[in-house]
């Protein structure tokens, strides 16, 4: 595997008024139907052997792991001053205003997109040439369209949606005022996917072209609703030896041999690991381990290793955990369940060259299923009996944003619907791209 890319730092004005992050908090929590306040993200759980007889079953989608910072984007319109704005929410639940982020509506590019969560990862994608860094916001799905809640819909129509109604009208309008793409806090994209058997199509022909480092591959299921949290059906595969843990990172010294009632802090410490238990408690699970001239560096660097989320891997050689990376995205290590199953995918793993081979039983099964599909299917509506498709509204020529658009004001709460209208008609392009 490559070696990691650089920890974007996230960017624009961190929320820091309590009122307005209460409200916009609980209208995302409304907007995503949750019970109560939380970053509504999904989140994978680690592959193993019995995964690979779920991608016979199911219909996956598969991609690169980027190396980078999972954010949701908030699009919303702001009721009292008509702008529109854009947050970006990380796991940590905190919130970020950015500027100069112009979403247009689909149908109609001079009216702006109401409330939208998009889900990715923000990545520092580096020039091999010019070694030049470029920030991009990779999306891969789409929670809440225009008001509209997707997250029942399958993937494949949220990511139908997510190309064709929000990035392609996105881009689009960077053409109608190229002024818009130089002021960019950062680059929008889709993510691009495979379906699941073409796993050596992304080895071979996505990763070598990416500008950022991976560290595995993620299988989504195309044909499930979106789950907050934990997903059974969302699969993040990594070679058994590099599959990693995150932990809280805490230093423990010896006493000062002149004062045993002191500790010695130029001596090097004990590296334990705890367990996220839940809430504030945490167990504790093993012990790390650090080269001498790995802590000399440390020490050196003056960064503070105490307290803190790391990614940790089992070095077999050495047979201790050895840390990966500081992870100050993360307010707390994995929970105990997540470990206890990250242990199990170490130990019952499956290499690269085992996936593989599983590639053509998987491109049979998905090839089944969609032919039993049409073999299911009602007969096909003759030309007269099919319903006209439902008309788009005409819009005018785009216009540019009046001056102050979404600039974070502090007021204008609570938050009216947009302009934009809801979501109507069927997605198009819904696997547009995707190799047969």
């Amino acid at each position: 595997m490559p070696a990691h890319s650089p920890i974007p730092n996230i960017p624009g004005q961190e929320l820091t008024d309590q009122t307005i992050k209460s409200f916009l908090s609980q209208r995302v929590a409304d907007l995503c139907g949750l019970n109560q306040p939380k970053f509504p993200g999904s989140q994978p759980v680690s592959f193993q052997s019995s995964s690979l007889e779920l991608l016979e079953t199911k219909d996956f989608w598969v991609c690169e792991k980027s190396d980078g910072v999972r954010i949701l984007v908030f699009i919303v319109m702001n009721g009292m001053t008509g702008n529109q704005e854009a947050w970006l929410i990380d796991r940590k639940e905190r919130y970020f205003s950015v500027q100069d982020l112009h979403f247009p509506h689909w149908e109609n590019r001079g009216n702006p997109l109401g409330e939208t969560i998009l889900d990715g990862e923000l990545v520092i994608d580096i020039d091999p040439k010019t070694k030049s860094e470029t920030l991009r916001f990779y999306a891969f799905d789409c929670l809440v369209l225009n008001g509209d809640n997707i997250m029942k819909k399958p993937l494949l129509r949220r990511y139908g949606r997510l190309k064709e109604w929000v990035i392609a009208p996105f881009h689009k309008s960077l053409q109608d005022f190229p002024e818009w793409k130089d002021a960019l806090p950062f680059e929008v994209v889709a993510k691009e996917q495979e379906l699941s058997y073409h796993i050596a199509h992304v080895l071979k022909v996505h990763i070598p072209k990416l500008q950022h480092g991976h560290d595995g591959l993620i299988f989504t299921c195309v044909e499930t609703e979106y789950v907050p949290g934990t997903d059974e059906k969302i699969l993040k595969w990594k070679p058994p030896s590099e599959n990693s843990i995150d932990f809280k990172l805490e230093l423990r010294f010896p006493p000062s041999s002149a004062n045993h009632d002191e500790p010695d802090y130029y001596a090097k410490p004990e590296f334990l690991l705890y367990t996220w238990l839940g809430g504030e408690e945490y167990d504790f699970f093993d012990m790390m381990g650090m080269e001498d001239e790995e802590w000399d560096k440390f020490k050196e660097s003056g960064e503070q290793l105490d307290d803190r989320i790391v990614e940790v891997t089992w070095d077999a050689d050495n047979g201790y955990w050895k840390m990966l990376r500081i992870r100050d995205d993360k307010n707390h290590g994995n929970h105990k369940s997540i470990v206890d199953k990250i242990l199990v995918s170490i130990e019952d793993g499956v290499e690269i060259d085992a996936l593989l081979a599983r590639s053509d039983s998987i491109r049979s099964a998905w090839k089944n299923r969609e032919q039993n599909k049409k073999s299911n299917q009602p007969p096909q509506q003759t030309q007269q009996q099919r319903k006209p498709p439902p008309q788009q509204q005409q819009g005018g020529q785009p216009q540019p944003p009046t001056p102050g658009a979404s600039r974070m004001s502090g007021q204008g709460y609570p938050i009216t619907p947009g302009y934009g209208g809801q979501a109507s008609g069927q997605s198009q392009g819904l696997v547009a791209g995707l190799k047969r």
